[in-house]
């Protein structure tokens, strides 16, 4: 009786083993260029963030929680005073989420013009207000790059499910986070946000990245204390032009006034789905 032996593309063991970790990283490019391509993605403007900075109404619950709490574990002081920390920040969640819902309701509006779609990582926080601000807008839709991290449980709830995505590599997520992006809203961050930003700087400075790409740093309180870039133009790093690669405001207006106008501009120079990379 002849053998059907099992086809090599369905085979899992193989597809899971680090022979095939090539035909992976093709997936997570391809997969995704054929979805967001099915969808009409062709242009999008990116928001970084942290995932560590929550709503104001969840931080503020977890400060109640903490302080009716009867039995307090031995670190309950660190708690309290992150989960109050956490309630100052509120402030990035809540400019986030409108910043995206203006330029959702932007795009919307934009009838017989060019589509932008928010694009985030997918995950809490300042990436879930993003999403959460153009499922604000009737119609709005937004894209999640997700990654798949131990300590984060999968893509938000206000991603458009047909443009949720989950990554195993970082390096084919932050392709895609770029590729058709038109525009760069980096709000405050840890590691991860410094890594996407500070790539992102390093291709338009070398022109790898040849499209006008506007980058704003929203949150000047926080990013004049972290990113101090006038001190490395100082020291001879970097040139004092590359100061000008990127923007800073604490103000929603400017934001949208800086990226809407820029885009424009671009549409002038650039055809519709040309990346520009």
């Amino acid at each position: 009786m002849p053998l059907h032996p099992e086809k090599a593309y369905k085979n899992q063991d193989f597809l899971s083993s680090p022979a095939a970790r090539h035909i992976r990283i093709l997936c997570e490019y391809e997969e995704t260029r054929q979805r967001l391509r099915e969808h009409g993605v062709k242009n999008t403007i990116v928001m970084f963030g942290s995932a560590r900075i929550n709503s104001p109404e969840d931080s503020a619950a977890r400060v109640a929680e903490l302080k009716a709490m009867t039995d307090r574990p031995e670190d309950y002081d660190a708690q309290l005073k992150k989960a109050e920390r956490a309630v100052e920040l509120g402030h990035y969640y809540e400019g986030t989420r409108e910043l995206a819902r203006r330029l959702t309701e932007w795009s919307i509006e934009r009838e017989g013009k060019r589509s932008y779609y928010i694009t985030s990582g997918g995950g809490p926080g300042i990436m879930e207000a993003a999403n959460r601000g153009a499922a604000d807008v009737p119609g709005g839709k937004s894209v999640g790059l997700g990654i798949s991290l131990p300590f984060e449980a999968g893509v938000n709830d206000w991603v458009t499910p047909e443009l949720a995505f989950e990554f195993h590599y970082f390096f084919t997520r932050k392709l895609w986070f770029l590729y058709l992006c038109k525009a760069l809203i980096v709000c405050p961050g840890g590691f991860g946000t410094m890594d996407e930003l500070f790539e992102s700087l390093t291709l338009m400075q070398t022109k790898k990245i040849k499209k006008p790409m506007p980058v704003v740093l929203y949150g000047t309180e926080y990013w004049d204390k972290v990113f101090n870039v006038e001190a490395m133009a100082d020291f001879g790093t970097i040139s004092h032009d590359d100061i000008n690669l990127f923007f800073r405001t604490d103000s929603i207006d400017d934001a949208f006034d800086y990226v809407t106008k820029a885009i424009e501009e671009q549409e002038l120079q650039i055809p519709d789905g040309h990346t520009g990379l």
